[in-house]
């Protein structure tokens, strides 16, 4: 039976997704500086990190429109599937939930699902691939919903960025009290909640310090590791990403574990140097 699979760019693709014709993107906008960038395959990260330092102003972003999501489901199979960012972080979840009510107005055959991250990154990375492998396995488009949605619960996101005035300027950390002066050059220990805003775990000094205490973090959180895929994201720091993968594997046994360079909206958020896992 035919599917696709749409993520939104915030999704890191894996260069299987990459050449896979059932995953399509759809692609958020950048704005940084009065100039707008689609964050799809011609986006030059290095180019825009540069951009946003040199612009004074925070760079936003806005979700793909319902048309968009809408257009990616009438031309998918008979079964499609959405993965979006955290409902709490970006409007791309409501997004997708409507290009499903205004796809299903053409075709009531259609199965739709919109799946809520919860996460963002990586962590949509994780349950696009987690579809694939329950589609492969030949599932029932509800048994399937039914484990990637239980598989979206059990997953944990983590990250240490060197910069997060991208997302306070945003109002993506509303609920975080405890940010620290960078004057003092504290790094906080971030993670996801279970509905997917963003909490303060820890903090130490200096951003080494702060992704070992996110290494602590992840191996004492991890539950039945050795059947799981870690997933690790980085924005433009590929040296620090494979220190942090090096220090998880010591700590835990996974089934598997892959390293992606951050796309546009990841590179937003997480700025230059930033680290995210998810388990």
């Amino acid at each position: 039976m035919s599917f696709r699979i749409v993520v939104d760019s915030c999704c890191e693709l894996t260069e299987e997704m990459q050449k896979d014709p059932r995953v399509v993107v759809a692609p958020l906008t950048l704005e940084v500086g009065g100039e707008t960038i689609l964050d799809d395959e011609t986006f030059d990260q290095k180019s825009f990190l540069k951009k946003v330092a040199d612009c004074p102003d925070c760079p936003k972003s806005a979700c793909p429109s319902p048309e968009y999501f809408q257009k990616a489901f009438q031309e998918g199979g008979e079964r499609c599937y959405a993965v979006t960012l955290s409902a709490e972080l970006s409007g791309s979840y409501n997004s997708a939930m409507l290009g499903k009510n205004l796809a299903l107005e053409e075709d009531e055959s259609k199965k739709i699902y919109v799946f809520n991250s919860r996460s963002a990154s990586i962590g949509e990375t994780l349950i696009a691939k987690k579809i694939l492998e329950c589609e492969a396995q030949g599932m029932e488009f509800e048994q399937l919903v039914e484990t990637v949605e239980a598989y979206i619960a059990g997953q944990h996101t983590y990250f240490v960025l060197e910069n997060l005035e991208t997302l306070r300027k945003n109002g993506r950390l509303s609920k975080v009290k405890a940010l620290v002066a960078s004057a003092l050059k504290i790094k906080p220990v971030m993670g996801a909640t279970p509905d997917g805003t963003i909490m303060q775990l820890d903090q130490a000094r200096g951003i080494n310090k702060a992704l070992m205490k996110m290494v602590d973090y992840i191996a004492a959180e991890a539950e039945q590791a050795e059947e799981k895929t870690l997933a690790i994201s980085h924005c433009n720091c590929p040296e620090r990403a494979e220190i942090v993968k090096e220090a998880l594997m010591e700590k835990i046994p996974v089934k598997d574990i892959f390293v992606l360079d951050t796309r546009g909206v990841s590179s937003m958020y997480a700025n230059d140097g930033g680290i995210i896992v998810v388990l």
